[in-house]
Parts: C-alpha cells; sequence; structure tokens
C-alpha cells in the first residue's frame, strides 16, 4: 500500500441524479483523479437508493454509516460501487477473529538502516486511513473481538482521534477521512443461529453510529437484470424465462427463511453462481444442486424440491454424474 495519494482534497461535485439515478438534487463532493485505491465501476451494478442515499450523505457530510443486511445483498459492494463513481480511495478491513489490535494500530518492527538493526514503529491500517481522505470500510462489523471494538469506539466519533500510547502521539481526522462498516445483524449476535462467529456489540458503541442503514435484497426484477448482466450467455430472450424461474425461486427460499421452514436462503450470489454453474454444466438441475441444494439441510430436501416445482413446473431431476 503506498503512503501517499494523489489528491488530498475533493476537487469537483457529483449529481446524485445524473451519476445514481435517484430523483433528489443532492451533490456530493468527489475527485476529478483516480488511483490505486479507488474501486473499479462496474457498469452492471443496480443501486438500492435508500442505501445509496445513506451511504452519499455519509461521504457528504462526514457521517459515520453502517450499513446492515443479510448475507449477498451487496453490502460492502454497494460502498466500493458509491466510492467507485465518486473516485474517491476506499479500503475494506474484514474485521474477523484473526484481526488484533495490533494489525489495527501497528507495532513496532525491526529493520536495517545503514547496515544497522533498529526498531520502528509500522503504523497499522487505522492511523494511515485517519490522515487521508480515505473511506475506511469496516466489513463484518459485528465479529470483531471486543478488544478491537474499543479501538474502533474513539475513532466513530466525527471529530474523534486516536491516540497512539506508545508513540505519545495523537493523530486527528483528515477532514475527508470517511468511516463505514457492513454487519449482518445490529450488535445483537447470533439469533437465528444462521451467522456464527457473530458477537454481541456493546450499546454505547452501535449508538456512535450516525446511520444505520438496511439492505434488503432488490425486487425481482432488478435482480434478474443484474443475474443478466453478469452472465451474459443467459441474457438472450430465450433464457429470459429461465432467469425469472431462478430469481422466483430464490424468493421462495427467503420467504421460507423467514417464516422458519429453512435454515438457509439463495442470496443474489448464488443465483449469479447457478446461472454461472448453468453455463458450466449446462443442466438447470445438477448446477442447482451444486449451487444450492447441496448446502441444505437434507431434512429440508423435500421443501426445497417442491418451490423448484412450483417455478419450474416439473420435479427436480434426479442427481446426476456432473461433467
Amino acid at each position: 500500500m503506498t503512503n501517499e495519494l494523489k489528491s488530498d482534497t475533493p476537487d469537483r461535485e457529483v449529481s446524485v441524479r445524473e451519476t445514481f439515478g435517484i430523483d433528489v438534487d443532492m451533490l456530493v463532493p468527489g475527485f476529478s483523479h483516480r488511483d490505486e485505491h479507488v474501486p473499479e465501476v462496474d457498469e452492471a451494478y443496480r443501486f438500492n437508493p435508500d442505501a445509496t442515499l445513506a451511504i452519499l450523505v455519509g461521504f457528504q457530510r462526514n457521517r459515520r454509516v453502517l450499513v446492515q443486511g443479510l448475507h449477498g445483498s451487496g453490502k460492502s459492494t454497494h460502498i466500493e460501487q458509491v466510492a467507485a463513481r465518486l473516485n474517491w480511495p476506499c479500503i475494506r478491513v474484514n474485521l474477523d477473529g484473526q484481526m488484533s489490535r495490533l494489525d489495527l494500530i501497528g507495532k513496532d518492527i525491526v529493520v536495517v538502516r545503514d547496515g544497522e538493526q533498529v526498531t520502528e514503529f509500522a503504523e497499522g491500517i487505522l492511523p494511515w486511513a485517519l490522515q487521508r481522505p480515505v473511506a475506511l470500510v469496516f466489513d463484518e462489523y459485528d465479529a470483531g473481538r471486543p478488544d478491537v471494538m474499543f479501538v474502533i469506539q474513539r475513532v466513530l466519533e466525527r471529530a474523534g482521534s486516536l491516540t497512539l500510547l506508545d508513540q505519545n502521539r495523537v493523530i486527528r481526522p483528515h477532514p475527508y477521512f470517511r468511516l463505514l462498516a457492513t454487519a449482518n445483524t445490529v450488535g445483537l449476535g447470533n439469533l437465528n443461529g444462521l451467522y456464527h462467529g457473530i458477537q454481541r456489540l456493546n450499546h454505547a458503541q452501535i449508538d456512535r453510529w450516525d446511520i444505520v442503514a438496511a439492505l434488503n435484497y432488490l425486487p425481482a426484477s432488478e435482480e434478474i437484470a443484474i443475474v443478466q448482466a453478469r452472465v451474459p450467455e443467459l441474457a438472450g430472450d430465450s433464457d429470459a424465462q429461465l432467469i425469472a424461474a431462478m430469481v422466483a425461486l430464490a424468493g421462495l427460499t427467503r420467504e421460507g427463511f423467514r417464516s422458519g421452514d429453512l435454515s438457509t436462503l439463495m442470496s443474489p450470489r448464488t443465483v449469479i453462481m447457478w446461472a454461472e454453474n448453468v453455463r458450466l454444466f449446462h443442466d438447470v438441475d445438477a448446477a442447482f444442486r451444486v449451487s444450492f441444494l447441496n448446502k441444505c439441510d437434507e431434512a429440508e430436501y423435500p421443501i426445497v424440491a417442491e418451490y423448484f416445482q412450483r417455478c419450474f413446473n416439473r420435479e427436480l431431476a434426479e442427481s446426476t454424474c456432473l461433467p
């Protein structure tokens, strides 16, 4: 990771109506130039208006934004694609169980200077980003370890500084530093058993997030368009009915999950994988098995098979040898 960015201050204003297709009179600061930290633009991406506006307000007004939603709903990608259109440098950090306080803050390392070994402090990602016009995104925010979460707590304040005790140094945030996060829950823990490793978060910390946006799955028509854009081989008129049936089946699994009939569901990511596997295996049923059915509990197979029959007007074929 390079230390310097091409520009220190946004130098243009981005129209939300023109860039994101949302009918509001809103201008958001952005950069004219891209650098290696700016995500690539995905032209096929579909924006959820409510979540997009929440993220944009975070960029515009320096608000801390937490995006919550089920897996595969595109939380992290949503933030990245907003940043990509603003040319705003964006760094994602996964707060898994291996992320330690030292990884976040920094630590002393031994380096060779002029032929001699000396000890230097190597900044972690948090102080590095805090001093630059960077959008720092904490993925899996509700899976972070308690010692790591308390490091973040002070920075959650809009003007919150970071104190490096070992360095006797206080770092104040850059005016265009932005902090966002994604989470499957809102800090209430693994209530439904779907997300193992999720932690119950300190309510005082959750309360520091200015904006909590809920990102739900897109309407069926939007999801169909996304699948067709991701798998153009199935984007023809002859395959439109197939994709519509696949998305309808995904919708039934989500309803079944909400009602407690299924322990898992098909996310948009799963539907895209299914479509890709249809292209690879040339068999809708076999691709469905390897993409979703084999992830389910065997006791749930009859329910899923019923969903398949309802959407495709035929029984799910028996397992066959894949090519």
